[in-house]
């Protein structure tokens, strides 16, 4: 149980699409604070924090984790980037050529 305004409330479910639309919106807010969002959407700040840190996959509590486990985490974060950055590479390179294949081709049809 919650106590709001000396009145004893209990605790509130939001749905998932709430939750992510509320991270979104203070994503989309540069500058902006976790209270000043939770104020605007009427929901709790430490509410919003949670929602945010699990979005971003950190568990509540997860800075209680043992170092070890922490640079585990960093570990796959950083294979990630490195497959991430890999695959942009390859796309850019199908992007050029492909451009490259248009602009060949519009020269070649021109009467």
């Amino acid at each position: 149980m919650v106590q709001e305004n000396g009145v004893l409330v209990g605790m509130k479910h939001y749905p998932a699409a709430v939750k992510a639309d509320a991270v979104a919106l203070y994503r989309s807010r540069p500058g902006a604070t976790i209270k000043s969002v939770a104020g605007d959407l009427g929901v709790n700040t430490e509410t919003l924090r949670n929602w945010i840190r699990t979005s971003d996959g950190r568990r509540l509590g997860a800075h209680l984790a043992s170092p070890a486990a922490a640079q585990a985490d960093g570990a796959g974060v950083q294979a990630e980037l490195a497959a991430a950055r890999k695959r942009i590479r390859e796309l850019e390179e199908e992007r050029d050529i492909l451009g490259k294949a248009a602009r060949y081709f519009a020269t070649e049809t021109r009467w």
